[in-house]
């Protein structure tokens, strides 16, 4: 029979492996560390487990009780899973458990968003429907309704979120099978006419870190500049040392698409790129002047052979990109979309709602770009 110190101090190996204690009770210790209280018993001539929950939240002798109250019950011929007691059966119960057990260790920005989507698409819907009895067009429904929004990608998004959950609730015996499965091509496929980029808070991370470990400090301070800033790139590649105006970068209308003028609030990240890119280049025209010292500024491919240069494709990341990640993620976190659009400098397709809708919202913007550079480099570390 196991005893706590036993317990405690189970190791991981290679591989999943169990751990005996005493009438049909184990401790399942997976790859990763997380363990299990499991409980096996054979029906009709097949073996059937149940997880008691994982520990320690669930102590050895709390794992022997309820593995007690089960077998009780089913001595009576009741139906085990309805005696697990604390073993959650609803949707929103395992996702608690989930996000206890998976995301313990995750970044608080990649947490944050999973907890948005789960609250506004997720759990409203079936949030208090018992694990077994969520079908796939349940789930086909919510990613409809996303759909119906324009919103594709965050479609797929949640569908992914929810098979994650309920492969973890196979895995800890609360789930016989995933309603996710059967929707493989239900969904619209990505928009092809989008500028490859990331959406994923680990392709997020891992670009930040490829950018930051980059050797060439002018092209390393570019890049930077273009994913806090998401301007467009002809406007980042010609920016010029006098549009650096105190807190902002003021763009000209005759160097917007638009020919709008635009202002770019400075996050304090933005600020100390330019910082470190001033002592060398602050002495010509250009932020990011051409190596040749043509007297031109930085090539419209510069950026992107870099991006090439650290190992990432057409197919995963382009410059243009940069403003569809910072869209993304912003829509997803809840910041409202005429902020969102105005710093883009998107105009208004709705024309008379853009007739009417002159509004700046420069102090909303100034947070804005403040709060994704500090997204960015949360992630990143």
């Amino acid at each position: 029979m196991l005893t706590e110190l036993k317990v405690k101090d189970a190791k991981p190996k290679d591989k999943r492996y169990m751990m005996r204690d005493d009438k049909g009770l184990y401790l399942r210790v997976d790859t990763s560390g997380n363990k299990y209280w499991i409980l096996r018993y054979w029906e009709q001539k097949k073996e059937r487990q149940i997880s008691l929950g994982p520990y320690p939240d669930i102590s050895l002798k709390d794992a022997r009780i309820k593995r007690d109250e089960i077998q009780t019950a089913r001595a009576k011929g009741e139906t085990p899973l309805s005696t697990i007691g604390r073993s959650p059966q609803i949707f929103a119960d395992v996702v608690a458990e989930w996000l206890k057990v998976r995301m313990g260790d995750r970044a608080e920005s990649y947490i944050r968003t999973i907890r948005l989507r789960l609250n506004k698409y997720i759990l409203p819907e079936i949030g208090r429907t018992p694990l077994m009895k969520i079908t796939s067009a349940d789930v086909l429904k919510i990613c409809r309704n996303i759909e119906s929004l324009g919103h594709n990608e965050t479609a797929r998004r949640v569908k992914t979120l929810i098979g994650q959950v309920y492969s973890f609730a196979i895995a800890a015996g609360y789930a016989e099978s995933d309603p996710t499965a059967a929707l493989h091509r239900a969904l619209k496929p990505q928009s092809r006419k989008h500028y490859a980029t990331f959406t994923d808070s680990a392709d997020i991370a891992m670009l930040m870190r490829a950018i930051r470990a980059y050797p060439y400090t002018v092209m390393r301070c570019a890049m930077l500049f273009s994913v806090y800033t998401f301007a467009r790139p002809g406007e980042v590649r010609s920016a010029e040392w006098s549009e650096i105006k105190g807190d902002v970068w003021d763009i000209p209308a005759g160097k917007m698409k638009m020919k709008r003028r635009h202002i770019v609030p400075l996050s304090s990240q933005v600020k100390a790129v330019l910082d470190e890119l001033r002592p060398i280049t602050d002495e010509g025209r250009w932020l990011f002047p051409s190596p040749r010292n043509d007297g031109r500024c930085m090539s419209e491919n510069g950026v992107r052979t870099a991006l090439r240069a650290m190992g990432f494709t057409n197919a995963q990341i382009v410059p243009h990109g940069f403003r569809a990640m910072f869209s993304t993620v912003a829509n997803e976190e809840g910041w409202n979309r005429d902020v969102i659009e105005r710093q883009l400098a998107h105009v208004e397709k709705n024309a008379i709602r853009g007739a009417y809708n002159h509004a700046e919202y420069m102090p909303e913007r100034i947070k804005l770009m403040q709060w994704w550079a500090d997204w960015l480099d949360a992630l990143e570390n």
